[in-house]
């Protein structure tokens, strides 16, 4: 397994096309396939609530404050935590960042902003949430939050070795790191105050199933696909109940969305028509339905916190079947290439874009457009950010 993923694994983004040997194309293109999911998760989100029109500003109740957004997961809150990995899964190189400020790469797996970014902007926190591995972060920076996602991360503690990201784990230790940084610069008291007012984002689970489940398969033998998601749930219940003892109360822990309409699923799975694949949306719906009731019990039961659990699945389900009413025309392909495999390395500067991003879905064959993203991001901030405050 090692050896296969070092020469050919990732999720879809840039070009390696000229550097690997065409023999190893075909594994490479399906790891990174699977890898994109979750960015379309995200973007979904955004549609479903309010239209592409809709704008969700935060209004806090009174005496309501949120010092800081912190962000554990893949690469749908991924801010640039794997720049400086040895890993395929990156995308600090153009085209991504074409519509950042300065048309900046930064690592972000998109063409502009992500959801964390965005909201922490409607939040009123500040306009771009850091990596926490950001080497220019100052003070100000660590007190208004960080983002510790790792692109191609999952639940499964396999997820993460096959395309050599940060794991959970790895996340959590930093963010214990974080937590001591705090102390340093303001002290235990006002550190406690920040991590219990803070809104915290969970977003994982699509590459568990795109990529470690159906494209690699190593799980499948030896899980059926209920059982698999069981282990996702209890690895993503056991990291919010250590995150909740080192402080964290509000929790916001998102679901993973229809993958099998994912354009590199389609492209894997779908066949000549590249059609959803029924297989790959069924269970990721088993999977969900575990998780829901598991984020209700632990809302419950754990003193003084909201957790709560943020659909992704069907609001994404409804963009990709009616696009037009949310000003989007294209939701089969990324802008990125073809649009039917680009990502990660596969969709780099030496293929072209699409004329109008804002027409498309995805910006490469796994995750969202800066359009797409910000439909998503005011649909969950419509219809759950009322439950945090």
């Amino acid at each position: 397994l090692n050896s296969h993923l070092l020469c050919l694994h990732t999720f879809p983004f840039q070009a390696f096309l000229d550097v690997y040997l065409p023999y190893m194309m075909q594994a490479l293109i399906s790891i990174m396939l699977s890898y994109s999911l979750s960015s379309r998760v995200i973007f979904l989100f955004s549609l479903l609530l309010l239209g592409h029109h809709g704008r969700a500003r935060i209004t806090l109740p009174e005496n309501v404050t949120v010092p800081a957004l912190i962000a554990f997961g893949d690469s749908i809150v991924d801010q640039g935590a794997n720049n400086n990995l040895k890993t395929l899964v990156k995308a600090n190189f153009p085209p991504y960042g074409k519509d950042f400020p300065a048309g900046k790469p930064t690592g972000r797996f998109s063409n502009n902003k992500t959801p964390a970014d965005m909201i922490a902007d409607e939040l009123g926190i500040k306009e771009i949430l850091p990596a926490y591995l950001d080497p220019s972060l100052d003070d100000k920076e660590f007190l208004t939050g960080v983002s510790f996602a790792s692109g191609g991360s999952g639940y499964d503690p396999q997820t993460p070795k096959i395309v050599s990201v940060l794991s959970f784990e790895d996340q959590l230790e930093q963010f214990k790191e974080y937590i001591e940084k705090l102390k340093g610069i303001v002290g235990e008291e006002r550190t406690q105050f920040i991590l219990e007012n803070s809104l915290f984002l969970v977003v994982a689970g699509s590459d568990d199933l795109a990529n470690t489940y159906f494209t690699i398969g190593i799980r499948r033998l030896q899980y059926d696909i209920p059982s698999y998601a069981d282990l996702m749930v209890s690895s993503a219940s056991n990291f919010i109940q250590d995150i909740y003892k080192l402080g964290a109360r509000r929790i916001a822990v998102f679901g993973a969305p229809p993958i099998g309409c994912l354009p590199s699923q389609r492209t894997l799975g779908g066949g000549v028509l590249r059609v959803c694949v029924e297989e790959y949306n069924q269970a990721t719906q088993i999977y969900n339905n575990k998780l829901q009731p598991e984020i209700k019990y632990l809302n419950s039961t754990l003193a003084q916190s909201r957790v709560v659990y943020i659909d992704i699945y069907n609001p994404l389900l409804a963009i990709i079947e009616n696009p037009l009413q949310y000003g989007i025309e294209v939701v089969d392909e990324g802008c990125c290439g073809t649009g039917n495999i680009e990502v990660a390395v596969l969709c780099n500067k030496l293929l072209p874009t699409c004329h109008d991003d804002s027409k498309y879905l995805f910006w490469d064959s796994y995750h969202p457009t800066d359009k797409g993203y910000t439909i998503l991001t005011n649909q969950v901030i419509g219809k759950y950010f009322n439950d945090f405050f």
